[in-house]
């Protein structure tokens, strides 16, 4: 698929592989939708990206989490971009602790935004996208939805539940020509994985989000009778 003038949403767009993800798809002219929760950070990236690439950029303040939150964001990038060419379901949290020291209220809040917020803006999203008979949706997922680790109880089961929607989703909307793709990169150097307490090595050592992002692409590009089912990209040699 050819980036240039197509309409891309990026959820969780304000930080780390979200703001990657909006600065490598700017580079190749595609027009953005940006959601996050906090409306600051979006104001600055909107800015950034339209000073510098002449494109449409539209934003959304939402708590993905949130039903109501996340269908008034896709209805309202909507209306300034219309139908998303594609959809990046990157917003998501970490946080790590045995499964009995875990407040049942943080084991909840994962599956309420990595899953559930995805599946809120997906649900949204996919009725254009079939009208069309045209799309694309890449969850950003993560290595602990293929294995799981003591203390990840919580951020597994969410990302194994993500793996098991993208898979039956594909498998439902690829007759309209939509194509489903999981990505399962192991620890980014984000903020997200700092404040979680994950080891973060040198910058040359260690994956950065603009890795990810260059994944991202490499599979919007591939011609649009084929998909990329999953990939996982990991750290070369980690410190």
């Amino acid at each position: 698929m050819d980036l240039r003038g197509k309409s891309i949403v990026i959820t969780g767009a304000g930080k780390g592989i979200g703001k990657a993800l909006a600065m490598a798809l700017a580079k190749e002219g595609a027009n953005l939708g940006l959601i996050s929760r906090t409306a600051a950070d979006l104001e600055a990236l909107k800015s950034a990206l339209t000073e510098v690439y002449d494109i449409k950029v539209s934003i959304a303040v939402a708590d993905i989490a949130v039903r109501e939150d996340a269908e008034r964001a896709v209805v309202s990038l909507q209306n300034d971009l219309g139908a998303f060419d594609a959809l990046i379901n990157n917003a998501g949290i970490a946080k790590f602790g045995t499964f009995l020291e875990m407040d049942p209220a943080d084991w909840e809040r994962h599956m309420q935004i990595n899953l559930f917020g995805t599946y809120y803006v997906t649900r949204a999203a996919l009725p254009a996208m079939i009208e069309r008979s045209s799309g694309n949706i890449i969850n950003i997922s993560s290595t602990a939805g293929e294995r799981g680790f003591a203390t990840g109880s919580a951020y597994c089961a969410s990302k194994f539940a993500l793996m098991g929607m993208t898979e039956a989703l594909a498998q439902e909307v690829r007759k309209h020509n939509i194509r489903v793709v999981a990505l399962t990169p192991s620890t980014v150097n984000t903020g997200l994985a700092e404040n979680a307490g994950l080891k973060i090595g040198d910058e040359d050592r260690m994956m950065q989000p603009e890795d990810v992002a260059e994944l991202t692409l490499a599979a919007l590009k591939l011609p649009d009778r084929v998909f990329l089912k999953t990939a996982g990209i990991w750290t070369t040699n980690p410190q």
